[in-house]
């Protein structure tokens, strides 16, 4: 599979610019139509290189029985994985949503990212949140950071933020930038993620949905606030907390790949695992 971002921007100064963006929606819940179409319309003057979607874009979030959930599953040939690929091809984009992932007799809360040609690799959620756990598989893959023309890009889902080994273990495996779609109901994670990439000196796109879900015994609000965050903390693009919205920005990806500090600290090269590891090994 040929794998490339047609919109990426160099010049003699050493600079890799990209133009990156997310999609905040109001998904109807198991209305994939609806869904595929207002993706549709917020994407259809939009040219970029790398777009992040929602957490469970197409289907909702608030599952009532695990039947339900299951009903709504597709596999990576389905029709979830068609439409990313066409909003690739009209955009000119590689493309990261999120769908629930089936896999024989196992459902997951699962990322995909696409290009043009069509799905390049999909990422299992591996910190399950809430009634999740009565749902999903909790993620069975290791984490992965995908090398597209030279661009590496690192997914992780929703709840996973609030686990800081989530973005290092990316990180250090070489992400220049974490896609990051997100239903979010709790109000921390735009303030935490700038913790997060200022820590591992990445980027960050935290693609979250508005909208509320009334069903069975939950109530849940979500928070919008969609941000791409620099690598030096710095909230580069901030979404209403009530509106579908879209921004693309311009980036230097080559900042991400310094973790200088000053003269004396390097974030990388700092770093005491010999040190991390006994206390993993004294829990134990």
């Amino acid at each position: 599979m040929i794998k490339i971002f047609p919109n990426v921007l160099s010049n003699s100064q050493g600079r890799l610019n990209m133009k990156i963006g997310y999609i905040q929606s109001s998904p109807l819940f198991g209305d994939k139509e609806q869904n595929f179409e207002e993706i549709k319309n917020l994407t259809s003057n939009i040219k970029a290189d790398l777009i992040v979607l929602p957490e469970l874009f197409v289907t909702g979030y608030t599952f009532i029985s695990k039947k339900e959930a299951e009903s709504l599953a597709e596999d990576l040939e389905g029709e979830t994985a068609q439409f990313l690929t066409d909003i690739s091809q009209s955009t000119g984009a590689i493309v990261v949503g999120g769908y629930i992932e089936k896999d024989r007799q196992k459902i997951y809360n699962s990322a995909m990212i696409v290009s043009k040609n069509g799905v390049i690799g999909s990422y299992r959620k591996i910190h399950l949140y809430f009634k999740e756990k009565m749902w999903f598989s909790p993620g069975d893959k290791p984490l992965k950071v995908y090398d597209i023309n030279g661009i590496k890009i690192g997914i992780m889902i929703c709840f996973d933020w609030i686990f800081p080994e989530t973005a290092r273990t990316l990180a250090i495996l070489g992400a220049d930038i974490i896609a990051h779609p997100a239903n979010l109901v709790l109000p921390y994670c735009q303030s935490a993620m700038v913790t997060r990439c200022l820590e591992n000196r990445v980027y960050a796109i935290t693609s979250n949905r508005i909208g509320e879900e009334i069903r069975g015994d939950d109530h849940f609000k979500f928070t919008g606030k969609s941000q791409i965050t620099s690598y030096n903390g710095e909230i580069l693009s901030s979404a209403p907390n009530d509106k579908s919205f879209i921004d693309v920005i311009e980036i230097d990806i080559q900042k991400a790949r310094y973790k200088k500090l000053n003269e004396f600290n390097d974030l990388r090269n700092d770093r005491r695992p010999e040190f991390y590891n006994s206390i993993v090994n004294q829990k134990k």
